[in-house]
């Protein structure tokens, strides 16, 4: 069975979990000679998606520009290394688009970070990175920040 990993897809929060994700979508997409597409989704506040909501009308412009100037930075810094590499800006719930994106992509590998959601959140929602592991049409990598380990008393 030969494994080819030509198309990388690192889901990106602007957290330090997932930069140092990225850490590792890079390194996987160098020693393979693999494209490397960047993610990031916009999470629509639920009151933007009823109908009677009242929410200052740039708000949600202003997220996204900031967040394409996100991608656009962090793309040029790691395009120095691996200059196929590519960025997307979705909006919605971030698990489905997470999937989608990795089925309309074809990609090979989904590199993320995983989130440290406890308790009750936890366990009525569960993590982006938990539901993506059940669902990807494809393996996926999930990293741990080695700073937020769980430290055995």
């Amino acid at each position: 069975m030969n494994i080819a990993i030509r198309k990388i897809l690192c889901p990106l929060d602007f957290s330090e979990n997932s930069e140092h994700a990225l850490l590792y979508a890079r390194a996987l997409a160098q020693a393979n000679g693999a494209e490397l597409l960047l993610l990031h989704v916009v999470e629509l506040p639920l009151s933007y998606l009823a109908p009677d909501a009242v929410l200052p009308a740039d708000i949600l412009e202003r997220q996204r520009e900031a967040c394409v100037q996100n991608l656009t930075t962090i793309t040029a810094a790691v395009r120095q290394d691996l200059p196929h590499t590519d960025w997307l800006l979705e909006e919605g719930n971030p698990f489905p688009r997470i999937i989608e994106v990795a089925r309309q992509h074809a990609v090979d590998l989904i590199v993320m970070g995983t989130h440290g959601r406890t308790g009750l959140a936890h366990a009525l929602v569960g993590s982006v990175a938990e539901k993506v592991v059940r669902k990807a049409p494809c393996p996926v990598l999930t990293v741990k920040h080695p700073e937020h380990e769980f430290v055995m008393p």
